[in-house]
């Protein structure tokens, strides 16, 4: 099968050891919400670094034109359908790509609703929307965690790497369900550190900053924001989904298995005293 090994080791032997330490190669990661934006360009990057990865979107299509793109460079991905409010369509999500590639070695919890939210005064929310953006944002990281932990546990080796966001310490005003939502990103990566370490698997969390993607918003950032920022970090330029990419795959490496528990920010230093 496509990708399955009968090691978690990288299959190269003449690769030093402490160069293998930083690798993903042959790495079976699921990367969720891939099939646009941030997802899209981690799954590349990963495939880019010699994964093979599942590519899981609610949007079949968009995941099957990123196995299309990432097969194109060479890679190995396959797309794979989910919802990942459903704990049924995601234990079948891990279900088909254990089937076909024996195993996940890492999840990357990105899937999230964002663009496509108005921004509202709080006690404005709809409950519905409240409701549906908690389902996604908070739920879905839960359930995919749940689905992909046996799988890890039995393997003794494993990474989770959640996506928060910098609005959650600078507690951007009128989106105050992401917001929360992603705050909640944050404890959740604590605790499940603790339950999942005894068992080889470590669990972190990423903090990006503000990201221009292809996927349109219904508030795109303004001028005068995109200003704003840049003047705020320590880096100023506009940060673009590959700047996350370096942090997250080494998250998925041996040579981070002593690293768990963990809140980097991603931001180019926007955020670098909170």
């Amino acid at each position: 099968m496509l990708g399955q090994t009968s090691t978690h080791a990288p299959v190269d032997s003449g690769v030093p050891a402490h160069a293998r330490d930083f690798s993903v190669q042959d790495r079976i990661v699921v990367v969720t919400g891939a099939g646009q934006g941030i997802g899209r360009e981690l799954a590349r990057q990963f495939a880019a670094a010699g994964a093979v990865v599942a590519v899981a979107d609610l949007n079949l299509a968009k995941a099957q034109a990123v196995q299309n793109e990432i097969e194109e460079a060479g890679g190995r991905a396959r797309a794979v359908m989910v919802d990942v409010g459903s704990k049924d369509s995601v234990e079948a999500m891990v279900a088909t790509t254990v089937e076909q590639f024996g195993r996940i070695d890492v999840l990357v919890n990105n899937a999230a609703i964002f663009a496509t939210l108005n921004k509202v005064v709080f006690d404005q929310i709809p409950l519905e929307e409240w409701e549906r953006v908690l389902r996604i944002n908070i739920t879905g990281t839960y359930l995919c965690a749940c689905a992909v932990a046996p799988v890890m546990r039995e393997a003794k080796w494993g990474r989770i790497i959640n996506i928060s966001s910098d609005s959650v310490p600078r507690g951007v005003a009128n989106y105050l369900h992401y917001v929360t939502s992603k705050s909640a990103i944050i404890g959740m990566t604590n605790a499940m550190a603790r339950e999942l370490g005894p068992h080889g698997i470590t669990v972190n969390c990423i903090r990006p900053g503000a990201i221009a993607t292809e996927v349109e918003r219904i508030h795109n950032p303004t001028e005068a924001f995109r200003i704003r920022v840049l003047g705020e970090q320590c880096l100023p330029k506009g940060q673009l989904p590959e700047d996350l990419a370096g942090a997250i795959i080494f998250l998925a490496t041996p040579a981070a298995g002593f690293v768990t528990g963990q809140t980097i920010a991603v931001d180019g230093g926007l955020t670098h005293n909170s």
